[in-house]
């Protein structure tokens, strides 16, 4: 039985969390569907290898590349290396994020900075690499993980928020720009999702989180997986400009 995206080529950025990160979870989702993931990671090239090997496991090609998203010499190379190893690039998933929270009278501009610098600068250099090669083949999808918080703000997280936010309206915009060569941009906004990254945050306030969820839970990553990969996928070829929610009905 063909699996939907067999034959399909993917770059997932910033999935070199090789525990419970959302872009391992994104990666083996498209890897079980059936493409070929090219991961990146700025800094931990082991995890990254690692999420290339569990790809790998679900019967994929899989390639782990270090990249700074942020620098446009980095985002060069690594869509050439993309187009070197598979030839066409058919799914790319703008995952790439960091965090430099604080409130706003006390944050340094250089946390400012880095944030949007990662955040949406990096979505804009790849997502623009990659069109060029979409245009030319007449096909591509593109999907950027934004977040909740984009939508509804948080306090602590002004330049995290503002970089979500930046990426909605980029998101629009560029579906706008790419849909006449049948490009579809879209984005992914997770909620609450249990990874690594939520290991820190306490019991009693991981409760109170949860009591915010209608679902009456946190979210995984491979919730927000198994959205990307419908996104990628033909059942989502008049989908685009879209952000799809996926917070377990906690902004309804």
């Amino acid at each position: 039985m063909m699996k939907p995206l067999e034959g399909r080529t993917a770059i997932v950025t910033g999935a070199g969390r090789g525990g419970r990160g959302i872009g391992r979870g994104i990666a083996l989702a498209l890897a079980q569907a059936g493409a070929d993931v090219l991961i990146t990671a700025r800094t931990n090239i082991t995890d990254a290898e690692a999420v290339a090997s569990a790809v790998q496991e679900a019967g994929t090609r899989a390639i782990a590349v270090a990249c700074d998203v942020a620098d446009a010499a980095s985002v060069k190379a690594l869509f050439d290396r993309a187009t070197q190893e598979w030839g066409s690039l058919d799914i790319l998933v703008n995952n790439a994020g960091i965090t430099r929270d604080g409130l706003l009278l006390r944050m340094d501009e250089e946390d400012w900075d880095a944030v949007l610098e990662t955040n949406l600068k990096g979505t804009f250099l790849c997502t623009r690499a990659a069109a060029k090669l979409m245009i030319k083949q007449r096909r591509g999808r593109i999907i950027n993980i934004t977040s909740i918080m984009g939508q509804i703000g948080n306090p602590g997280q002004a330049n995290y928020s503002a970089s979500k936010a930046g990426i909605i309206g980029f998101t629009r915009t560029a579906a706008r720009e790419l849909g006449g060569r049948n490009v579809t941009v879209n984005a992914v906004a997770p909620g609450f999702i249990d990874t690594q990254m939520t290991d820190v945050v306490k019991d009693e306030a991981r409760t109170e989180l949860t009591k915010k969820v209608p679902l009456g839970r946190l979210g995984t990553p491979e919730d927000v997986g198994g959205v990307v990969a419908f996104l990628a996928s033909d059942a989502a070829s008049y989908i685009t400009g879209q952000v799809i929610t996926v917070d377990g009905g906690m902004t309804v």
